[in-house]
């Protein structure tokens, strides 16, 4: 499709979608963001909506700063995916076993474990690195040292809203028919938590007092400000990378009980909420993708739709106008508020036909028809990606 410039702005704001359509509300926040001064140039994905600070489904190149709030609140969020041996002819007819397997391995929603993850203990994860990463706790914030405990239980739970694990079935191409894993989550509450406490630091600054938008407020770099973000910012990325880690692990697991002679492919893992140290036309930039994922030159990636629409395995273009990104799933067209006033469980249970999930009010706002049509979302960035496989899910897991 190619990108439009969206007009008024000091910086490049490129949109891959209709910049018309953008909701008010977002398309006022990515002119705030294209007026900042340290702001190189910005990349907005088709699945772009109104979020805190900086719009969901947008990508921010600056020179020398970062904006807590580009990032978002849970940081490190992103998703994980792994092909198996199994096709469709091998899962039975009814998959709520399956799901319940699931359920009953993984916690979701608020739910934490009663013992914290032991590495040794789950087949197929790596054991390295895990007792250096959790003495770097110590190092964070001294305002969420009481939080280790909770940072340790949570390790390998699903959490709640737009966080799901997936059974997929790949559509067409010659793999039609063969069984994928996925799952999406974040580094839980110990990544809000850090996110709020520096964005509050942010606010405070009195290079910040000015901004057009106050939860734009920004890190400078050489600062002890920026050192400490960046500090945390990055354990933050490493913890949710983990955690996807554990789950997808676990999940190879319920699967490996239900059909031991089941065999994995290589995993592929993405943040969507994140930091990156990326150099664009010989500048040296700090890339926020905030509700994006990157598509640099054969990256391999994973763009989500909703909970009866598919999802798609992707190969990235690297595409510099978009800062080697794309959209990190479908995008909402209506707050969770709005969903639940529009749409009942009879909308919910006809939109999931066919998914074993799911079908009561908690769910409603995370109904398909709460969502952008991810195939025109696709459509939209077809020189950002190419599409390496179409999956549709047969069980999806909410928490």
């Amino acid at each position: 499709m190619g990108f439009t410039p969206l007009a008024g702005t000091r910086a490049p704001v490129r949109v891959w979608t209709d910049p018309y359509g953008i909701e008010p509300q977002a398309a006022q926040q990515l002119r705030n963001i294209g007026a900042l001064p340290w702001v190189q140039g910005v990349a907005v994905m088709p699945d772009v909506h109104f979020g805190k600070g900086a719009t969901v489904g947008s990508v921010i190149a600056m020179r020398q700063a970062v904006s807590p709030a580009a990032v978002g609140v849970d940081i490190g969020c992103g998703m994980s995916a792994v092909r198996t041996s199994l096709t469709a002819a091998d899962l039975p007819d009814d998959l709520a076993p399956l799901r319940s397997a699931i359920e009953a391995t993984i916690p979701v929603g608020f739910a934490k474990r009663d013992d914290p993850v032991d590495p040794r203990r789950v087949r197929g994860l790596a054991n390295a690195g895990w007792d250096a990463f959790w003495r770097r706790f110590g190092e964070l914030d001294r305002k969420v040292a009481q939080l280790e405990h909770r940072a340790q239980h949570q390790l390998g739970t699903l959490g709640g809203g737009n966080h799901f694990i997936e059974v997929c079935v790949e559509q067409g191409g010659p793999d039609d028919g063969q069984v994928w894993l996925m799952l999406h989550s974040g580094s839980r509450n110990i990544g809000k938590e850090l996110a709020e406490r520096h964005m509050a630091v942010a606010r405070g600054l009195p290079h910040n007092v000015d901004l057009p938008d106050r939860d734009l407020a920004v890190f400078l770099a050489g600062t002890p400000e920026m050192d400490a973000y960046r500090r945390d910012l990055f354990w933050a990325q490493e913890y949710a990378r983990r955690n996807r880690e554990v789950m997808l692990a676990l999940l190879c697991g319920v699967v490996r009980d239900q059909f031991p002679h089941v065999s994995y492919g290589e995993p592929i893992s993405c943040h969507h909420n994140y930091v990156a140290e990326e150099t664009y036309d010989g500048v040296d930039v700090l890339v926020t993708r905030k509700g994006a994922i990157r598509a640099g030159r054969g990256d391999l990636g994973i763009i989500p739709g909703s909970m009866g629409t598919g999802s798609y395995i992707v190969r990235g273009k690297g595409n510099p106008d978009a800062y080697c990104s794309a959209s990190h799933g479908a995008g909402r067209r209506m707050s969770r508020g709005q969903a639940k006033r529009t749409y009942s469980t009879a909308d919910l249970v006809r939109q999931t036909a066919g998914v074993e999930c799911r079908k009561d009010a908690g769910v409603v706002d995370e109904i398909p028809g709460a969502y952008k049509d991810i195939t025109k979302v696709m459509a939209q960035q077809d020189d950002l990606v190419e599409v390496v496989a179409h999956l549709k899910q047969v069980v999806c897991v909410k928490g």
